[in-house]
């Protein structure tokens, strides 16, 4: 697991960035993804998200919604306009979870919607489908 400020590739693993403001949830996210194989840079704002993106590739984003000055959906609206990043699927994994908080983030961008609490298999499985196709 790689904080933004300390990007380490390994061949051949799959790159996922994950983005929260409250640490304890990027950190357990990030160490989900790194038991499942998956190397994993931690950006606590959107504002460190993009700036690590526009650095490096990843092949999966996972991103709260809620965050302080730039949100989860105008970072991925800003990602999306990269040309690198028009085919990286990304999940909004938040506590939004009113009405249209699902259909404002597949609007913005982001390929899935999840609602925390989440399930970590939940997660895995929708990771696994959006990679594939």
């Amino acid at each position: 697991m790689v904080l933004m400020s300390e990007p380490a590739k390994r061949p051949g693993r799959p790159r996922a960035l994950v983005v929260d403001d409250a640490p304890d949830v990027t950190e357990m996210l990030a160490m989900f993804l790194e038991h499942a194989g998956y190397e994993t840079v931690m950006a606590f704002s959107a504002v460190e998200a993009l700036e690590v993106a526009q650095q490096d590739k990843f092949e999966i984003i996972v991103s709260d919604i809620g965050m302080p000055g730039i949100n989860g959906y105008d970072l991925t609206v800003a990602l999306s306009a990269l040309p690198e990043y028009t085919d990286v699927p990304m999940i909004a994994v938040t506590g939004f979870s009113m009405y249209d908080d699902r259909g404002r983030a597949l609007q913005s961008g982001f390929n899935a919607h999840l609602t925390k609490p989440i399930s970590p298999m939940t997660l895995l499985d929708l990771i696994k489908k959006l990679r594939e196709g």
